[in-house]
Protein backbone atom coordinates (compact mmCIF):
# COMPACT_ATOMS: atom_id res chain seq x y z
CA UNK A 1 0.00 0.00 0.00
CA UNK A 2 2.47 2.45 0.72
CA UNK A 3 4.69 1.11 -2.54
CA UNK A 4 1.94 2.48 -4.34
CA UNK A 5 1.22 5.65 -2.43
CA UNK A 6 4.88 6.52 -3.40
CA UNK A 7 4.95 5.56 -6.88
CA UNK A 8 1.43 7.67 -7.25
CA UNK A 9 3.04 10.88 -5.97
CA UNK A 10 6.01 9.71 -7.69
CA UNK A 11 3.76 10.00 -10.90
CA UNK A 12 1.73 13.02 -10.11
CA UNK A 13 5.71 15.07 -9.80
CA UNK A 14 6.37 13.91 -12.91
CA UNK A 15 3.71 14.91 -14.86
CA UNK A 16 3.83 18.21 -13.28
CA UNK A 17 7.02 18.55 -14.33
CA UNK A 18 6.52 17.56 -17.21
CA UNK A 19 4.40 20.33 -17.78
CA UNK A 20 5.60 22.72 -15.74
CA UNK A 21 8.59 22.46 -18.71
CA UNK A 22 6.45 22.83 -21.54
CA UNK A 23 4.27 25.84 -20.22
CA UNK A 24 8.05 27.31 -19.51
CA UNK A 25 9.30 26.40 -23.06
CA UNK A 26 5.74 27.66 -24.79
CA UNK A 27 5.62 31.05 -23.02
CA UNK A 28 9.11 31.50 -21.34
CA UNK A 29 10.53 34.35 -24.04
CA UNK A 30 6.99 36.08 -23.50
CA UNK A 31 7.32 36.41 -19.57
CA UNK A 32 10.29 37.58 -20.14
CA UNK A 33 9.55 40.20 -22.04
CA UNK A 34 6.56 41.06 -19.90
CA UNK A 35 8.73 41.03 -16.38
CA UNK A 36 11.50 43.09 -17.33
CA UNK A 37 9.66 45.55 -18.80
CA UNK A 38 7.18 45.05 -15.36
CA UNK A 39 10.69 45.99 -13.54
CA UNK A 40 10.79 48.92 -15.21
CA UNK A 41 7.45 50.25 -14.74
CA UNK A 42 7.93 49.62 -10.77
CA UNK A 43 8.02 53.13 -9.39
CA UNK A 44 5.91 54.35 -12.49
CA UNK A 45 3.89 57.18 -10.86
CA UNK A 46 6.81 58.22 -8.47
CA UNK A 47 8.98 58.73 -11.67
CA UNK A 48 6.49 60.56 -13.90
CA UNK A 49 6.19 63.04 -10.57
CA UNK A 50 9.72 63.47 -9.91
CA UNK A 51 9.91 64.10 -14.06
CA UNK A 52 7.31 66.96 -13.99
CA UNK A 53 8.57 68.42 -10.74
CA UNK A 54 11.72 68.61 -12.52
CA UNK A 55 10.40 70.03 -15.35
CA UNK A 56 9.16 73.10 -14.13
CA UNK A 57 10.49 75.76 -15.16
CA UNK A 58 10.58 77.37 -11.31
CA UNK A 59 9.46 76.40 -8.10
CA UNK A 60 5.33 77.16 -7.00
CA UNK A 61 6.08 79.24 -3.82
CA UNK A 62 2.77 80.00 -2.39
CA UNK A 63 1.94 83.98 -2.67
CA UNK A 64 -1.26 84.69 -0.58
CA UNK A 65 -4.59 83.23 -1.65
CA UNK A 66 -4.52 80.74 -4.67
CA UNK A 67 -6.36 81.72 -7.61
CA UNK A 68 -10.00 80.72 -8.15
CA UNK A 69 -10.01 77.28 -9.96
CA UNK A 70 -12.27 78.30 -13.32
CA UNK A 71 -9.53 81.46 -13.57
CA UNK A 72 -6.98 78.56 -13.74
CA UNK A 73 -9.17 76.26 -16.08
CA UNK A 74 -9.67 79.70 -18.77
CA UNK A 75 -6.02 80.02 -18.59
CA UNK A 76 -4.94 76.74 -19.64
CA UNK A 77 -7.96 76.52 -22.26
CA UNK A 78 -6.75 80.24 -23.75
CA UNK A 79 -3.31 78.47 -23.72
CA UNK A 80 -4.63 75.71 -25.78
CA UNK A 81 -6.71 77.38 -28.42
CA UNK A 82 -10.12 74.86 -29.58
CA UNK A 83 -9.48 72.32 -26.43
CA UNK A 84 -12.23 72.21 -23.97
CA UNK A 85 -10.72 71.46 -20.69
CA UNK A 86 -12.49 67.73 -19.34
CA UNK A 87 -11.02 67.46 -15.93
CA UNK A 88 -9.23 69.97 -13.35
CA UNK A 89 -7.06 68.20 -10.46
CA UNK A 90 -6.36 69.80 -7.41
CA UNK A 91 -3.55 69.04 -5.09
CA UNK A 92 -3.34 69.72 -0.87
CA UNK A 93 0.28 70.17 -1.09
CA UNK A 94 0.74 74.42 -1.37
CA UNK A 95 3.58 73.90 -3.85
CA UNK A 96 2.04 71.52 -6.44
CA UNK A 97 0.73 72.61 -9.52
CA UNK A 98 -2.78 72.35 -10.75
CA UNK A 99 -3.48 70.36 -13.62
CA UNK A 100 -5.73 71.02 -16.36
CA UNK A 101 -6.64 68.13 -18.23
CA UNK A 102 -7.85 67.43 -21.81
CA UNK A 103 -9.03 64.18 -21.83
CA UNK A 104 -6.98 62.19 -24.13
CA UNK A 105 -5.07 65.27 -26.02
CA UNK A 106 -2.70 65.77 -22.67
CA UNK A 107 -2.76 68.27 -19.99
CA UNK A 108 -1.25 71.50 -18.44
CA UNK A 109 0.15 72.69 -15.22
CA UNK A 110 -0.22 75.65 -13.54
CA UNK A 111 1.22 77.71 -10.96
CA UNK A 112 -2.06 78.11 -8.67
CA UNK A 113 -0.87 81.24 -7.13
CA UNK A 114 0.17 83.18 -10.43
CA UNK A 115 -1.81 81.27 -13.34
CA UNK A 116 1.19 80.68 -15.07
CA UNK A 117 1.55 77.83 -17.09
CA UNK A 118 4.36 75.70 -16.54
CA UNK A 119 4.35 73.41 -19.18
CA UNK A 120 2.81 69.67 -19.98
CA UNK A 121 5.21 67.76 -17.50
CA UNK A 122 8.14 66.08 -18.93
CA UNK A 123 7.12 64.61 -21.93
CA UNK A 124 10.22 62.89 -22.88
CA UNK A 125 9.45 60.83 -19.91
CA UNK A 126 5.84 60.09 -20.30
CA UNK A 127 6.92 58.87 -24.20
CA UNK A 128 9.76 55.98 -22.78
CA UNK A 129 7.05 55.15 -20.03
CA UNK A 130 4.69 54.62 -22.56
CA UNK A 131 7.32 52.44 -24.69
CA UNK A 132 7.79 50.08 -21.84
CA UNK A 133 4.16 49.51 -20.87
CA UNK A 134 2.78 49.09 -24.93
CA UNK A 135 6.10 46.30 -24.61
CA UNK A 136 4.76 44.95 -21.18
CA UNK A 137 1.06 44.90 -22.68
CA UNK A 138 1.37 44.11 -26.20
CA UNK A 139 4.43 43.21 -27.00
CA UNK A 140 5.22 46.39 -28.50
CA UNK A 141 2.65 46.18 -31.13
CA UNK A 142 0.08 49.29 -32.49
CA UNK A 143 -3.01 49.27 -33.96
CA UNK A 144 -4.93 46.04 -35.46
CA UNK A 145 -1.54 44.06 -33.76
CA UNK A 146 -2.52 44.82 -30.48
CA UNK A 147 -5.32 42.41 -30.42
CA UNK A 148 -3.20 39.29 -31.44
CA UNK A 149 -0.46 40.54 -29.46
CA UNK A 150 -2.89 40.94 -26.45
CA UNK A 151 -4.28 37.42 -27.15
CA UNK A 152 -0.43 36.08 -26.70
CA UNK A 153 0.64 38.07 -23.69
CA UNK A 154 -2.63 36.54 -21.84
CA UNK A 155 -2.16 33.38 -22.92
CA UNK A 156 1.50 33.79 -21.13
CA UNK A 157 -0.12 35.16 -18.59
CA UNK A 158 -2.04 31.98 -17.90
CA UNK A 159 1.19 29.26 -18.22
CA UNK A 160 3.00 31.71 -15.78
CA UNK A 161 0.39 30.91 -13.47
CA UNK A 162 0.61 26.94 -14.04
CA UNK A 163 4.49 27.75 -13.75
CA UNK A 164 4.13 29.21 -10.66
CA UNK A 165 1.83 26.86 -8.79
CA UNK A 166 3.42 23.57 -10.05
CA UNK A 167 6.75 25.02 -9.30
CA UNK A 168 5.75 25.84 -5.84
CA UNK A 169 4.86 21.67 -5.59
CA UNK A 170 7.93 20.51 -7.58
CA UNK A 171 10.20 22.71 -5.05
CA UNK A 172 8.90 21.30 -1.82
CA UNK A 173 11.48 18.75 -0.47
CA UNK A 174 10.31 14.96 -1.15
CA UNK A 175 11.40 14.70 2.66
CA UNK A 176 10.90 17.45 4.69
CA UNK A 177 14.25 17.50 6.90
CA UNK A 178 16.32 20.82 7.83
CA UNK A 179 18.78 19.79 5.62
CA UNK A 180 16.84 19.42 2.28
CA UNK A 181 14.88 22.51 3.31
CA UNK A 182 17.77 24.50 3.66
CA UNK A 183 18.83 23.36 0.33
CA UNK A 184 16.03 25.18 -1.36
CA UNK A 185 15.69 28.17 0.61
CA UNK A 186 18.70 29.48 0.56
CA UNK A 187 21.66 30.29 -2.10
CA UNK A 188 24.75 27.96 -2.13
CA UNK A 189 27.70 30.20 -2.65
CA UNK A 190 30.24 27.73 -3.96
CA UNK A 191 27.80 25.64 -7.09
CA UNK A 192 28.11 26.60 -10.03
CA UNK A 193 26.88 25.40 -13.63
CA UNK A 194 23.84 23.61 -13.23
CA UNK A 195 23.82 23.04 -9.46
CA UNK A 196 24.18 26.80 -9.30
CA UNK A 197 21.07 27.21 -11.89
CA UNK A 198 18.65 24.97 -10.01
CA UNK A 199 19.50 25.86 -6.63
CA UNK A 200 19.08 29.76 -7.98
CA UNK A 201 15.97 28.85 -9.32
CA UNK A 202 14.55 26.98 -6.45
CA UNK A 203 15.40 29.87 -3.66
CA UNK A 204 14.09 32.64 -5.96
CA UNK A 205 11.02 30.65 -6.94
CA UNK A 206 10.23 29.84 -3.38
CA UNK A 207 10.75 33.28 -1.71
CA UNK A 208 8.87 34.79 -4.31
CA UNK A 209 5.58 32.38 -4.09
CA UNK A 210 3.16 34.52 -2.56
CA UNK A 211 3.72 38.17 -4.71
CA UNK A 212 4.41 36.27 -7.75
CA UNK A 213 0.51 34.37 -7.09
CA UNK A 214 -1.12 37.69 -6.28
CA UNK A 215 0.60 39.30 -9.51
CA UNK A 216 -0.12 36.63 -11.94
CA UNK A 217 -3.48 35.78 -10.80
CA UNK A 218 -4.31 39.01 -11.17
CA UNK A 219 -2.84 39.36 -14.51
CA UNK A 220 -4.66 36.98 -15.70
CA UNK A 221 -7.71 39.01 -14.03
CA UNK A 222 -6.93 41.69 -16.44
CA UNK A 223 -6.13 39.90 -19.39
CA UNK A 224 -9.75 37.71 -19.30
CA UNK A 225 -13.15 38.68 -19.25
CA UNK A 226 -13.95 35.21 -17.92
CA UNK A 227 -11.23 35.69 -15.03
CA UNK A 228 -12.82 39.11 -14.13
CA UNK A 229 -16.32 37.39 -14.15
CA UNK A 230 -15.10 34.24 -12.02
CA UNK A 231 -13.87 37.21 -9.27
CA UNK A 232 -17.71 38.42 -9.12
CA UNK A 233 -18.65 34.91 -8.83
CA UNK A 234 -16.16 33.82 -6.27
CA UNK A 235 -17.79 36.38 -3.68
CA UNK A 236 -21.52 35.34 -4.45
CA UNK A 237 -22.15 37.81 -6.98
CA UNK A 238 -23.41 38.05 -10.53
CA UNK A 239 -20.79 39.48 -13.04
CA UNK A 240 -21.68 43.37 -13.98
CA UNK A 241 -23.09 43.21 -17.37
CA UNK A 242 -20.66 44.13 -20.69
CA UNK A 243 -21.07 47.46 -21.34
CA UNK A 244 -21.17 48.89 -25.42
CA UNK A 245 -17.85 50.89 -26.28
CA UNK A 246 -18.84 55.01 -25.90
CA UNK A 247 -18.72 56.90 -29.13
CA UNK A 248 -16.18 58.32 -29.35
CA UNK A 249 -17.51 62.25 -28.92
CA UNK A 250 -19.36 60.33 -25.36
CA UNK A 251 -17.75 62.43 -22.32
CA UNK A 252 -15.23 59.44 -20.44
CA UNK A 253 -14.73 59.07 -16.67
CA UNK A 254 -11.77 59.95 -15.32
CA UNK A 255 -9.91 59.11 -11.26
CA UNK A 256 -8.67 60.77 -8.69
CA UNK A 257 -4.82 62.27 -10.12
CA UNK A 258 -5.84 61.31 -13.21
CA UNK A 259 -7.13 63.05 -16.56
CA UNK A 260 -10.61 62.32 -17.72
CA UNK A 261 -11.18 62.29 -21.73
CA UNK A 262 -13.86 62.94 -23.75
CA UNK A 263 -15.06 66.20 -25.27
CA UNK A 264 -16.70 68.49 -22.57
CA UNK A 265 -19.20 71.36 -23.14
CA UNK A 266 -18.13 74.92 -23.55
CA UNK A 267 -16.86 76.32 -19.73
CA UNK A 268 -18.61 78.72 -17.58
CA UNK A 269 -15.87 81.16 -18.12
CA UNK A 270 -16.46 81.59 -21.56
CA UNK A 271 -16.52 85.24 -22.84
CA UNK A 272 -13.78 87.86 -22.86
CA UNK A 273 -12.55 88.68 -20.10
CA UNK A 274 -14.37 91.60 -18.07
CA UNK A 275 -17.55 91.05 -20.52
CA UNK A 276 -21.37 90.62 -19.29
CA UNK A 277 -22.72 87.97 -21.05
CA UNK A 278 -26.18 87.70 -20.23
CA UNK A 279 -26.82 84.36 -21.81
CA UNK A 280 -23.48 82.92 -19.45
CA UNK A 281 -24.77 80.80 -16.96
CA UNK A 282 -23.66 81.07 -12.99
CA UNK A 283 -20.29 81.00 -11.93
CA UNK A 284 -19.68 77.93 -10.35
CA UNK A 285 -18.00 78.20 -6.76
CA UNK A 286 -15.20 75.65 -7.31
CA UNK A 287 -13.40 76.98 -3.91
CA UNK A 288 -17.10 75.92 -2.12
CA UNK A 289 -17.07 72.46 -4.07
CA UNK A 290 -13.50 72.10 -2.56
CA UNK A 291 -14.50 72.94 0.79
CA UNK A 292 -17.05 70.27 1.26
CA UNK A 293 -14.94 67.86 0.29
CA UNK A 294 -11.76 68.60 2.68
CA UNK A 295 -15.09 68.42 4.99
CA UNK A 296 -15.65 65.21 4.23
CA UNK A 297 -12.38 63.66 3.89
CA UNK A 298 -9.89 66.55 5.65
CA UNK A 299 -6.49 64.25 5.04
CA UNK A 300 -7.30 64.45 0.74
CA UNK A 301 -4.04 64.32 -1.32
CA UNK A 302 -6.13 65.17 -4.68
CA UNK A 303 -9.57 66.23 -5.50
CA UNK A 304 -10.72 65.27 -9.67
CA UNK A 305 -13.23 67.35 -10.81
CA UNK A 306 -14.57 66.37 -14.24
CA UNK A 307 -15.79 69.39 -16.35
CA UNK A 308 -17.73 71.17 -17.02
CA UNK A 309 -19.41 71.76 -13.87
CA UNK A 310 -23.24 73.16 -14.41
CA UNK A 311 -25.60 74.26 -11.59
CA UNK A 312 -28.15 71.99 -13.31
CA UNK A 313 -26.80 68.48 -12.01
CA UNK A 314 -24.92 67.16 -9.51
CA UNK A 315 -21.14 67.09 -9.97
CA UNK A 316 -19.16 63.80 -8.71
CA UNK A 317 -15.58 64.98 -7.10
CA UNK A 318 -12.86 61.78 -6.96
CA UNK A 319 -10.56 62.39 -3.76
CA UNK A 320 -7.99 60.26 -3.33
CA UNK A 321 -6.11 59.91 0.18
CA UNK A 322 -3.63 58.02 -1.58
CA UNK A 323 -0.72 57.43 -4.29
CA UNK A 324 -3.50 57.10 -7.05
CA UNK A 325 -2.81 53.58 -7.29
CA UNK A 326 -5.02 52.50 -3.48
CA UNK A 327 -8.48 52.46 -4.02
CA UNK A 328 -8.86 51.61 -0.83
CA UNK A 329 -7.95 55.64 0.15
CA UNK A 330 -10.36 56.71 -2.92
CA UNK A 331 -14.13 58.05 -2.66
CA UNK A 332 -16.56 59.55 -4.48
CA UNK A 333 -18.27 62.70 -3.32
CA UNK A 334 -21.54 63.97 -5.28
CA UNK A 335 -22.57 67.08 -4.60
CA UNK A 336 -25.64 69.58 -5.87
CA UNK A 337 -23.94 72.61 -7.46
CA UNK A 338 -27.13 74.21 -6.92
CA UNK A 339 -27.65 74.06 -3.21
CA UNK A 340 -23.71 73.40 -2.11
CA UNK A 341 -25.01 70.50 -0.19
CA UNK A 342 -23.59 66.60 -0.09
CA UNK A 343 -26.00 64.18 -2.05
CA UNK A 344 -23.99 60.86 -1.07
CA UNK A 345 -20.15 59.50 -0.32
CA UNK A 346 -19.16 56.42 -2.05
CA UNK A 347 -16.14 55.17 -0.48
CA UNK A 348 -14.60 51.81 -1.23
CA UNK A 349 -16.19 50.09 1.43
CA UNK A 350 -19.21 50.86 -0.14
CA UNK A 351 -18.92 49.14 -3.03
CA UNK A 352 -19.53 45.40 -3.38
CA UNK A 353 -17.56 42.54 -2.59
CA UNK A 354 -17.19 41.98 -6.06
CA UNK A 355 -15.89 45.42 -7.24
CA UNK A 356 -13.47 45.79 -4.21
CA UNK A 357 -11.61 42.53 -5.05
CA UNK A 358 -11.70 43.25 -8.61
CA UNK A 359 -10.03 46.89 -7.65
CA UNK A 360 -7.95 44.99 -5.15
CA UNK A 361 -6.46 42.94 -7.74
CA UNK A 362 -5.47 45.13 -10.18
CA UNK A 363 -3.42 47.31 -8.21
CA UNK A 364 -2.08 43.96 -6.75
CA UNK A 365 -0.65 43.62 -10.01
CA UNK A 366 1.44 46.42 -9.36
CA UNK A 367 1.98 46.28 -5.81
CA UNK A 368 0.32 50.07 -5.48
CA UNK A 369 -2.48 48.60 -3.22
CA UNK A 370 0.19 48.44 -0.75
CA UNK A 371 2.20 51.69 -1.18
CA UNK A 372 5.94 51.96 -2.20
CA UNK A 373 6.72 49.28 0.25
CA UNK A 374 4.11 47.08 -2.04
CA UNK A 375 5.89 48.20 -5.43
CA UNK A 376 9.01 47.37 -3.75
CA UNK A 377 8.19 43.58 -2.80
CA UNK A 378 6.26 43.45 -6.58
CA UNK A 379 9.23 44.92 -8.48
CA UNK A 380 12.04 42.41 -6.71
CA UNK A 381 9.60 39.55 -7.25
CA UNK A 382 9.20 40.38 -10.78
CA UNK A 383 13.33 41.05 -10.93
CA UNK A 384 13.36 37.35 -9.65
CA UNK A 385 11.04 35.96 -12.55
CA UNK A 386 13.59 37.27 -14.96
CA UNK A 387 16.12 35.17 -13.59
CA UNK A 388 14.14 32.19 -13.02
CA UNK A 389 13.44 32.16 -17.02
CA UNK A 390 16.96 32.47 -17.23
CA UNK A 391 17.80 29.68 -15.29
CA UNK A 392 14.92 27.57 -16.44
CA UNK A 393 15.95 28.19 -20.22
CA UNK A 394 19.50 27.01 -18.74
CA UNK A 395 18.33 23.84 -17.35
CA UNK A 396 15.82 23.08 -19.99
CA UNK A 397 19.02 23.45 -22.24
CA UNK A 398 21.72 21.12 -20.28
CA UNK A 399 18.49 18.38 -19.66
CA UNK A 400 18.19 18.58 -23.92
CA UNK A 401 22.04 18.41 -24.46
CA UNK A 402 21.54 15.16 -21.72
CA UNK A 403 19.02 13.77 -23.33
CA UNK A 404 20.74 14.07 -26.85
CA UNK A 405 24.21 12.47 -25.50
CA UNK A 406 22.20 9.29 -24.11
CA UNK A 407 20.84 8.85 -27.62
CA UNK A 408 24.66 9.05 -29.33
CA UNK A 409 25.69 5.76 -30.31
CA UNK A 410 28.67 4.59 -28.82
CA UNK A 411 31.94 3.99 -30.77
CA UNK A 412 32.65 0.52 -32.22
CA UNK A 413 35.76 0.14 -30.23
CA UNK A 414 33.73 0.86 -26.82
CA UNK A 415 30.85 -1.82 -27.39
Amino acid sequence: MMARSASSRSLTRTVLFWVHLACGIAAGLIILVMSATGVALTYEKQLLAWADQRSLPSAIEPAGTALPVDSLVRLAELATPGKRATAVIVSSAPTAPVKVAFGREGALLLDPYRGTVLGSGDQAMRASLSTITAWHRWLGATDEGRDTAKAITGASNLAFLVLVLTGAILWFPRRLTWVQLRAVLWFRRWSTGKARDFNWHNVLGIWSFVPLVFIVASGVVISYRWAGDLVFRAVGEAPPPRSPAPPAEAPRGGTAGGAVGGRAEASSTAGSPGTPNASAPPAIDFAALIARASTRVPDWRTINIPLPVSASRPVALAIDRGNGGQPQRRGTLTINVATGTEESWAPFASLSAGRRARSFLRFAHTGEYFGVLGQTIAGLATLATVILVWTGVALAWRRMLGALRRQRPLPASNR
